[in-house]
């Protein structure tokens, strides 16, 4: 691009004097601008407004039920109506209320700015309609909507939107809980300790229990610690009755033959279902071997026990010495008979061994211990766990978080020995098995006739005897704890 300088633009080749360059630049600005101005008068300008606000439904007819309670019931939507080109933002409250009330008292929602719709979920609507306007269930009922946008110029302004209206039909909802009472039941008629059912993820409004069903008769509570509202038998064993007075039959399932049940039961559709599921191969197992107390006697077998609870599961706890064992099916002396043994690539699984194979898998010991040994058929799998003791309490480092409960130290050559040694304050103390959350554990406490002895309280119950420690007495101690012969000792050292 050639460049042109106009200091040198004479025909003789001088150059321009600065006056006379300044007014060529002057007018040369003056043709530009000039060209500028004729071709912005040939293009035309459309600058678009908005247009009204307004809002719209998703639907116009709406039967609510609470099968669909997760599920969107309405949407309402509304355009960005205008700010009457000031530039300034817009926001929005959307308001809700009966026909023909005029949003004297309208449910309102602030849904600040850039925001153009808001759903319902089914149960967010339902319960509206029932707390909020007072709708009677299962009777239609017609609401308004609008909404209404403040444009936030100096001053600002509202407008608002047309009504819409719908309809709309809610539920009478039903219980979000369950429980299973009975003498069918594993935990008997107790109320405040009935076994809760599982609700489904997708409908809220059906329920399942799995597990062990006694010979006897049971029946379904709302809440806890309260027998009614109650679902009892309805018409016959597949339909259930809702019962709110002591007034009204009492008409209980029956449990013809223990065993394990699934139960499924819809508290809308007033549906039930009690199905016997097959249960363990094996009613009793036994443990042999030179780690159990009665070693390769097979006729002779430790027998384990079945959980009343989970009829899969089988359970040994005692003493367990430096050897091998397997689990058989029974006591027969030739050894040709079934067992459960280790799974050669998991300890931790089980297998079932057929009579008469030459695979002879056993589980080994190692040390001598109290241990408590549970076997899950329907998993095929085995724990095997060594007795641990805990301190807790208010007079201990860690006081009552017994999550962080100190484990005591076990005698290496006496299993059923155990030792603390360290600091207590005033306060008090006792000793878990374990360090669970839930305090339901067993846990060795101050015999209350004798502070040198102690008892196994087992987890659950109501009993709560700790032993003390006075202010004056707060040091350093060495405690000695005999689980076998129950006793402790209680040194200031």
């Amino acid at each position: 691009m050639k460049r042109i300088n106009i200091f040198h633009a004479s025909a003789s080749g001088n150059p321009l004097t600065k006056s006379v360059a300044r007014r060529i630049i002057f007018l040369l600005l003056v043709s530009s601008l000039a060209m500028l101005s004729s071709c912005q008068k040939d293009e035309k300008t459309n600058i678009v407004m908005a247009g009204d606000l307004a809002i719209t439904t998703s639907e116009a007819t709406i039967v609510l039920n609470q099968k669909d309670d997760s599920n969107n019931a309405l949407t309402l939507s509304w355009t960005t109506g205008t700010n009457n080109g000031t530039g300034a933002s817009i926001s929005y409250v959307l308001q809700l209320d009966k026909q023909g009330n005029n949003f004297a008292n309208p449910l309102a929602f602030d849904m600040g700015k850039a925001v153009y719709e808001k759903s319902f979920k089914v149960s967010e609507l339902n319960e509206s309609l029932l707390n909020y306007f007072s709708f009677q269930p299962k009777v239609q009922s017609k609401i308004e909507a609008r909404v209404i946008a403040t444009v936030h110029s100096s001053p600002k302004t509202n407008v608002t939107s047309k009504v819409v209206t719908f309809s709309v039909t809610p539920y009478e909802p039903v219980s979000r809980t369950l429980y299973l009472i009975g003498d069918a039941s594993p935990n008997g008629w107790d109320a405040n300790n009935a076994i809760a059912l599982t609700p489904d993820s997708d409908d809220p409004t059906t329920f399942t229990y799995q597990g062990t069903l006694k010979t006897g008769e049971l029946k379904f509570i709302t809440t806890l610690g309260s027998l009614l509202p109650s679902y009892q038998k309805g018409e016959n064993d597949n339909t259930l009755v809702y019962r709110t007075d002591e007034a009204q039959p009492d008409v209980k399932f029956a449990i013809s033959e223990a065993g394990i049940y699934i139960i499924k039961l819809n508290l809308v559709d007033l549906t039930i279902s009690i199905t016997k599921l097959p249960g363990p191969p094996y009613n009793i197992l036994y443990m042999v071997g030179d780690a159990t107390p009665n070693g390769w006697d097979i006729g002779n077998a430790t027998p384990m026990v079945q959980n009343p609870d989970n009829l899969f599961q089988f359970t040994y706890d005692g003493v367990l010495t430096p050897g091998e064992f397997k689990i058989p099916v029974n006591r027969n002396a030739d050894w040709q008979q079934d067992m459960y043994m280790r799974d050669p690539s998991d300890s931790t699984k089980a297998y079932l061994h057929k009579g008469g194979d030459p695979d002879d898998n056993k589980w080994k010991i190692y040390k001598e211990n109290w241990y408590h040994v549970m076997l899950d058929l329907s998993k095929k799998t085995i724990t095997i766990e060594p007795f641990r003791l805990f301190i807790v309490g208010s007079a201990t480092p860690i006081g009552w978080n017994i999550g962080n409960a100190i484990e005591l130290t076990q005698d290496p050559n006496k299993w059923y020995i155990f030792t603390y040694h360290g600091k207590l304050v005033e306060g008090e103390f006792k000793f878990p098995v374990n360090r669970n959350g839930d305090w339901g554990q067993n846990m060795y406490m101050r015999d209350p006739t004798d502070p040198t002895k102690m008892y196994l309280h087992k987890g659950g119950d109501p009993d709560d005897s700790k032993w003390s420690i006075a202010a004056g007495d707060a040091g350093t101690y060495l405690l000695t704890l005999n689980v076998q012969a129950l006793t402790i000792d209680i040194q200031k050292q």
